[in-house]
């Protein structure tokens, strides 16, 4: 949405954040099918540097104070903020206050009392009130990141062929597959064998409702398209066995989503466990 028509695909842009590499379940609770230590924020700079992009990013200080960047900012073109607090974006359906779920947004202008934004979750030329947007964008709820924290100045330094972009990723992608990342963790939280482990005998033995409804509206859905798109990125490079194991982890996670939706719960933790031999699997294959 930034980059424009020098944009790579959506699937190497994806790959190049290295989502796809690793499951957590942060504070032995919460399970998204993404590396264990990993949030949307990290690893920004390495993935824009391996497309050949670069950006401006600032954060904190009073709302005031991010609005007035915002605004001087708005006049060079859209501007692309977050984490935000999701349930603050009123004009989604249902969104009435906190929901502790971030999301991304790029602002286009401010038109009166409103800003006008696209929001990729399918809603383009939304708006939404000032002070909603700053109450989103306090993003008290988020457990990471900072606060008003905005890019702009999006800048192509060179040109990068997708290929390359994926080829540039595979450092990044083994680092997180290996769990390296240790900062800034809930205690408790698991990653990759341990964490699928841990899932299947919460869902075994009880999911709650709040559990499913984190799985079957966002994490599975979210997991199962990473996957997808990281073992088509790695099959264009030749990486043929990482591929294979990638794809296997698409369907076993995509295939979650009716056994949860439907209540087949012993059925879904079956599947669980068998994602849960896949990251060793996946880690002897992929190239570093």
């Amino acid at each position: 949405m930034m980059f424009g028509e020098a944009a790579p695909s959506s699937a190497v842009t994806e790959f190049a954040t290295c989502s796809a590499f690793g499951m957590q379940l942060v504070g032995g609770a919460l399970p998204f099918f993404d590396p264990y230590g990993w949030t949307p924020d990290l690893g920004f700079d390495a993935a824009l540097d391996a497309m050949g992009w670069t950006s401006s990013v600032t954060s904190g200080g009073s709302a005031d104070e991010a609005f007035e960047r915002l605004r001087r900012e708005l006049v060079y073109g859209p501007v692309w903020v977050g984490p935000l607090e999701m349930g603050w974006l009123r004009y989604q359906p249902g969104m009435n206050g906190p929901i502790g779920a971030d999301h991304y947004l790029v602002v286009l202008a401010i038109e009166g009392d409103r800003l006008r934004m696209h929001d990729p979750q399918g809603y383009p030329y939304a708006t939404l009130p000032i002070g909603d947007f700053l109450e989103a964008w306090r993003a008290e709820s988020i457990d990471y990141g900072l606060p008003f924290t905005m890019r702009a100045n999006f800048r192509r330094l060179q040109v990068v062929h997708e290929e390359d972009v994926i080829r540039a990723t595979l450092p990044a992608a083994a680092a997180w597959l290996s769990m390296q990342q240790q900062e800034n963790l809930p205690e408790g939280t698991l990653g990759n064998g341990d964490a699928a482990t841990a899932l299947a005998s919460m869902i075994e033995t009880g999911c709650d409702e709040s559990l499913r409804g984190h799985l079957i509206h966002f994490a599975v859905r979210v997991g199962a398209r990473r996957l997808a798109d990281a073992a088509t990125c790695l099959a264009r490079i030749g990486c043929r066995d990482a591929a294979q194991v990638l794809s296997e982890q698409a369907v076993l996670v995509g295939s979650l989503q009716y056994s949860l939706s439907t209540a087949r719960d012993a059925e879904a933790a079956t599947v669980v466990r068998r994602l849960a031999v896949t990251y060793q699997q996946l880690s002897a294959a992929l190239p570093s």
